[in-house]
């Protein structure tokens, strides 16, 4: 019993205790032999106690140095262990014997701390690299975790929402109006999820693990935009084959008609000279007509690349106001807010979509007015009409559309190629709460 309780004192002994023990333990027997020689000796009382006091205290001192040399090595790699995992990897080992153990103890703690430190910085690059690819690309991304909450969105995926990251973050997906889909299969087309300004959109869906747990990423790709870059791109082809084909027939024709009204004017005595002079003017008049169209046209085609600056919105929605004669036009925000765009280019967006609204109130007696504020970085600037309204609003942005009898249909896609080449969008809506349309144009600050 004594046997099996002394193997489980010597069970929980810690190591430098062990080597004190067995420093000790290991001088006893020699302490002993000396002791014996001493005592057997002549020796005066004096010089016996002198030579045992000085035996133990060497004995008790290479002791406990032993046992101090132990500690310190110890407590030596725990304070580096405890650096490592409190993430600081700069701090070193050294001042060991090359070759000791203690020598390879801190070799290793050092090549560990190499290790994290560089895993560490490659961890930081990848995030850097991860967050500048998610900030880069033009793909809304979210990502819920097992309870639904969300724990990512990328710029695209705010602009999405119309709401900066740090007010959607830790909010459900419920709430954000996304539990739809995270259900139902995948990829799939979904028509303006977000209101009439988010487009056409495919929905990806995936899982990924973040500390062991589930989640789910939603991945949005807007397909409007790309789409009505083609559709840019095939209508500018188009006008530069048409204005160049019928200018190079306009031309003459238009010449040929001028010169042979002055050769019919020197013969006043003609058989209907005056039928044939008012065909011609009609030839001619036509012929610069269409001439004009197809120039006007041709902006679609050589809109130049906005020359940005900072602008007040104020100064400019007030001239815009002013411009307008035949209705006046209320700008109900005083607040004066600075933006980067092309004046002329962002002058003439306005001056389309206040006319449009205009247009449409004259017919009903209405009212127009300009409004805006800014929302998480953008400036959105409303036009607000009480027109009759619009019964479709899906084709007002197709190059040559019109619901104007006089219109020639590229005011509007225009307007939306100028706020798109501002980094911004163009939409328009009949507005929910009253009868008119509004416009809504939103330009980041």
């Amino acid at each position: 019993m004594t046997s099996g309780a002394n193997r489980s004192a010597r069970v929980h002994w810690s190591l430098e205790q062990a080597v004190l023990g067995l420093a000790l333990l290991g001088g006893f027997p020699a302490a002993i032999a000396l002791a014996w020689i001493v005592w057997g000796q002549n020796y005066s009382f004096e010089v016996r106690w002198t030579l045992a006091a000085v035996v133990v205290v060497v004995w008790a001192g290479c002791a406990i140095a032993a046992y101090q040399m132990v500690s310190r090595v110890l407590y030596l790699a725990s304070n580096l262990l405890g650096a490592l995992h409190e993430g600081d990897y700069s701090i070193r080992g050294t001042g060991a014997k090359p070759g000791s153990a203690a020598d390879l103890v801190m070799k290793e703690i050092n090549s560990l701390g190499d290790t994290l430190q560089r895993q560490r910085s490659e961890a930081v690059e990848s995030t850097a690299l991860l967050t500048s690819v998610m900030g880069a690309i033009d793909v809304a991304v979210f990502a819920f975790d097992m309870e639904e909450k969300l724990v990512l969105a990328n710029p695209a995926a705010e602009r999405l929402l119309s709401a900066r990251a740090t007010h959607l973050l830790g909010r459900g997906a419920r709430e954000l109006r996304l539990d739809r889909h995270l259900t139902g299969d995948t990829p799939r087309l979904i028509d303006r999820p977000f209101g009439p300004d988010s487009g056409r959109l495919e929905l990806r869906r995936s899982t990924f693990r973040r500390d062991g747990k589930p989640h789910q990423l939603l991945v949005f790709a807007d397909l409007s935009r790309a789409l009505r870059e083609e559709e840019q791109q095939a209508w500018q082809r188009i006008v530069r084959v048409l204005s160049h084909e019928i200018n190079n027939s306009l031309t003459p024709i238009k010449s040929i008609a001028h010169s042979i009204k002055r050769m019919i004017a020197r013969a006043p005595d003609m058989p209907r000279s005056a039928e044939i002079q008012d065909g011609l003017n009609l030839i001619e008049t036509r012929s610069g007509a269409l001439g004009r169209f197809l120039r006007a046209y041709a902006q679609l085609a050589k809109l130049p690349k906005p020359q940005q600056r900072r602008i007040q919105i104020l100064p400019l929605a007030s001239r815009i106001a002013e411009l307008e004669n035949r209705l006046p036009i209320d700008v109900r925000t005083s607040e004066n807010v600075e933006v980067g765009a092309d004046p002329d280019q962002l002058e003439q967006l306005l001056i389309n979509i206040v006319r449009n609204a205009v247009d449409a109130t004259l017919e009903t007696s209405g009212r127009v007015w300009i409004d805006w504020k800014t929302i998480d970085g953008y400036l959105q600037l409303t036009v607000d009409d009480e027109g009759p309204g619009l019964p479709d609003t899906s084709n007002l942005f197709v190059p040559f559309f019109t619901t104007k009898p006089t219109g020639s249909g590229i005011g509007l896609a225009l307007s939306r190629q100028i706020a798109e080449a501002h980094g911004g969008t163009l939409g328009l809506e009949n507005r929910p709460d009253a009868r008119g349309c509004r416009a809504v144009l939103r330009l980041p600050l």
